[in-house]
């Protein structure tokens, strides 16, 4: 399963889909606190990119693919806010 739910961590794991977009869009907004933890991806759909750039939410993990972590996880992280 690409798409797993632990606690409050939701985990995206090995080949997430197109399929995987509306499953991750249904856990976050089952709950919105929760975190999405990608240590384990190897190939992440534009679908479900869309998903995670489209909410608030904390994305955590270094994915397996050079590529994902290199160059698409640095677009969910959470930006610094200063008060």
């Amino acid at each position: 399963m690409s798409v797993r739910l632990e606690g409050d961590v939701i985990f995206l794991e090995g080949q997430c889909h197109v399929e995987q977009a509306e499953q991750l869009l249904l856990r976050l907004q089952e709950d919105p606190s929760r975190r999405v933890e990608l240590s384990g991806c190897r190939h992440l759909h534009s679908a479900v990119a869309q998903v995670l750039l489209s909410h608030p939410v904390q994305v955590c993990g270094d994915p397996a693919d050079p590529f994902l972590r290199q160059f698409v996880a640095p677009c969910f992280a959470t930006p610094e806010i200063s008060t």
